[in-house]
């Protein structure tokens, strides 16, 4: 690039011009003429660069989107600094595009896909899946989100309320909660008993293997947040008039009940994380990171048609992983235990 400046100086020193106007036409007429449209576009940069340096536009010490966490030894989240929201949004669009690859794919081989959301209240299960859909076509894609079950409903099979709302051929269903709510909030809250806790969790994977042999994908997501970032995200939710509808009685009550929640989260994974269906763990304390991740793993885990891996990616090993990879041998969780979710025995 230096050249490329020394090059134009000396041009110019040759030239005889009487105006900056005519000086401005000269250089234009020689970037077009001897440089190469890569070489021009290096030029372009390091001027834009330049000036923002001299605007004051730059901060003195850019900030490194990879510098890890001085904590992470102790289990902490990775990161030092949120995901940079230019690159989270190039990112993203190209992962928007081949989930419209994907949905292409479902309707012509007529697939069904569910993506299922579970995680602690305020773990960003909601904007994960709008991440998910606001692209795809609506005639393809829905989103389900059940209220408490009627009266009717509690007296029925437990699964049957979901069975409604299952896919279709050729659709793709994402569950922001799902019947897994017997496995912990149900419990946690009293709101069902220890009894149908553990019918539920012995039913469940015969119930998933089920909808698998009938040609069902399903994709399970567990995202994971630390208590200090949940408590942060209340606080916010109470303070901003726009989202105080998101906080609910349950989730004020369930910041007394961490370590309940933690040994039902625990039980859950131990009991559903199988082969066919496994449990994704994504730490979501950076939502942009988090977003981009499951939508990562969920191009990754479908061979649809011209998938583009330059653009879908790699998958980031420090904030995803299996849950069963969560645990020892002997089933105690592990040291690095997803910002504490685990919980201790």
């Amino acid at each position: 690039m230096t050249q490329v400046v020394t090059y134009l100086r000396d041009k110019l020193r040759d030239t005889p011009l009487v105006s900056p106007e005519e000086s401005a036409a000269e250089v234009f007429k020689m970037l077009n003429r001897d440089l190469t449209q890569t070489e021009r576009d290096a030029l372009f940069k390091l001027l834009l660069v330049k000036e923002a340096h001299q605007a004051g536009l730059f901060p003195k010490k850019p900030i490194d989107m990879n510098a890890l966490s001085d904590k992470l030894r102790e289990g902490a989240y990775p990161y030092k600094n949120r995901y940079p929201n230019k690159l989270y949004e190039k990112e993203l669009y190209d992962l928007q595009v081949e989930l419209l690859k994907l949905q292409d794919w479902v309707k012509r081989t007529n697939s069904k896909i569910i993506v299922l959301f579970e995680g602690r209240d305020a773990a960003g299960k909601g904007g994960t899946i709008r991440r998910f859909t606001e692209n795809l076509n609506p005639r393809g894609a829905r989103t389900v989100a059940l209220s408490k079950p009627t009266e009717n409903e509690a007296g029925q099979w437990y699964f049957q309320r979901y069975c409604a709302h299952l896919p279709n051929p050729g659709e793709i269903c994402f569950f922001d909660r799902s019947w897994y709510n017997r496995a912990v909030v149900e419990p946690v809250m009293g709101f069902c008993t220890p009894e149908q806790t553990e019918i539920f969790l012995n039913e469940v994977t015969g119930f998933e293997q089920s909808l698998i042999r009938g040609g069902t994908h399903i994709i399970k997501f567990w995202l994971a947040v630390s208590q200090d970032e949940q408590r942060r995200r209340f606080r916010e939710r109470r303070e901003n008039p726009l989202k105080r509808w998101k906080l609910s009685p349950v989730d004020i009550a369930s910041m007394d009940r961490w370590d309940d929640y933690s040994k039902a989260i625990r039980r859950m994974f131990q009991m559903t994380d199988t082969a066919e269906t496994p449990w994704t763990v994504i730490r979501n304390e950076d939502k942009r990171r988090g977003r981009l991740n499951a939508i990562r793993v969920l191009l990754q885990s479908i061979p649809y048609d011209n998938r583009d891996m330059k653009k879908v990616g790699n998958i980031d090993p420090l904030i995803v992983g299996r849950a069963g990879s969560l645990f020892a041998s002997n089933g105690d969780p592990l040291r690095f235990d997803i910002n504490n979710e685990i919980g201790n025995s």
